[in-house]
C-alpha cells in the first residue's frame, strides 16, 4: 500500500481575489474556477480553494439548539495551513520575498529547523498560512 499526492483545500472569503492573487504572486496557474471553487497548480504542486464566505452564522439566535454548521461560515476564511515541499528553497525565497508574501516570522530569510527542514512562511490573501520547506535531513 502507498500513499499518493496530498492535495489542500484553503477556505477563502471570495475565492476570485483569492485566485488572482495565487497567479500573480505564488507564481500557481488556475487549471478550474467556477466561482466558489478553483483548483491551482504551480509545477506539482496543487491547491485547492473553497468559499468560504456564509454570513448567516452572525444573526442566527438560539445557537444551541440550530448550532453553526454550514461548513462555510466566513470565518473560516484564515484558519488553515498547508505545507509544500520544494527544491530550490533559496530562489523560491527571493522570489516571494519580491512579492512581498512572507510570513512576518520569515522576513529575515530561510530558517534551518531543528526537525531538519529549511523553510519560510507566507499568507495568502485570506490569512492561511503556507509554509515551504526542503528536507534537508532525515
Amino acid at each position: 500500500m502507498k500513499l499518493g499526492r496530498t492535495i489542500p483545500a484553503l477556505p477563502a472569503r471570495d475565492v476570485a481575489p483569492a485566485v488572482g492573487f495565487y497567479n500573480e504572486r505564488l507564481g500557481f496557474e488556475t487549471l478550474h474556477h467556477d466561482g466558489g471553487f478553483a483548483v491551482l497548480r504551480r509545477d506539482d504542486a496543487v491547491i485547492h480553494l473553497w468559499e468560504s464566505s456564509d454570513e448567516t452564522w452572525q444573526t442566527r439566535e438560539d445557537t444551541l439548539e440550530r448550532p453553526i454548521c454550514s461548513g462555510a461560515e466566513s470565518f473560516l476564511a484564515g484558519t488553515a495551513s498547508c505545507r509544500i515541499e520544494v527544491e530550490g528553497i533559496d530562489e523560491l525565497y527571493v522570489e516571494l520575498a519580491r512579492a512581498d508574501v512572507l510570513h512576518p516570522v520569515s522576513r529575515e530569510g530561510v530558517d534551518d529547523t531543528d526537525y531538519g527542514t529549511r523553510e519560510f512562511a507566507t499568507l495568502d490573501l485570506d490569512g492561511n498560512l503556507v509554509t515551504f520547506y526542503l528536507w534537508v535531513s532525515a
